[in-house]
């Protein structure tokens, strides 16, 4: 059952976030959408995909090597997890919107890396729009740093690209749907009332999370 959990997280997260990815990529989504047909707009969201994997597999990887799994180390991580979960919630909500201090991390990156992402945006193929959406999933954002300390519990890179691959495929409703429908979808993830209750939905995922972690910790 844990496993299960484990593996359904990064998913959760990507859905609840629908509406702060349509905040932060909502005009990449759309500008990539006009003109293009359903496989140009799904291989663009792929590669974004294949950069979240990326950074799970180097993040679950480093904390690997760096903190091995130990009776101490592993529910230290697992509480610091639960907590960047419940920070996700008050970020998504609008009602503490710290984490946009950590997107401050990745912008001198990302300035680099935008140039050639609208570069190759606007060119025709498949492989153009692959690379663009590996270069926007470098984009600084403070949902995708929360999925990342998910990751970093994993256990290993491998684990960790798994989580990271799948919190990519919870946020596909939203981006590929904007990519192809628009303004429809736009106006229903954007309303302030879906992002406040998906907000609300993190948070108390989070309390939860955390509950399980530290109620063994208590009663033992």
């Amino acid at each position: 059952m844990t496993d299960q959990i484990n593996w359904l997280t990064p998913i959760i997260m990507g859905l609840a976030g629908a509406g702060h990815c349509l905040a932060m990529c909502g005009g990449l989504a759309a500008a990539m959408g006009v003109n293009q047909n359903r496989l140009t707009v799904l291989v663009y969201n792929l590669g974004r995909l294949t950069s979240y994997a990326l950074l799970g597999a180097i993040m679950g990887g480093a904390i690997a090597l760096l903190a091995p799994d130990t009776p101490y180390t592993t529910p230290a991580l697992r509480i610091f997890a639960a907590a960047m979960m419940i920070l996700l919630g008050l970020y998504l909500t609008g009602w503490w919107p710290i984490l946009v201090k950590l997107e401050t991390l990745g912008r001198p990156l990302w300035r680099r890396l935008q140039p050639l992402a609208v570069r190759l945006r606007g060119q025709q193929g498949l492989l153009p729009a692959y690379l663009a959406g590996m270069f926007w999933g470098w984009l600084p954002c403070g949902l995708v740093y929360s999925a990342l300390s998910y990751a970093a519990v994993s256990g290993s890179a491998a684990t960790g690209a798994g989580y990271m691959a799948l919190f990519a495929l919870g946020t596909f409703p939203a981006m590929v749907g904007l990519g192809l429908l628009s303004q429809h979808v736009a106006q229903l993830f954007r309303a302030q009332g879906v992002r406040v209750a998906l907000g609300i939905m993190m948070l108390l995922y989070g309390l939860w999370s955390l509950l399980i972690v530290i109620k063994p910790l208590i009663q033992g």
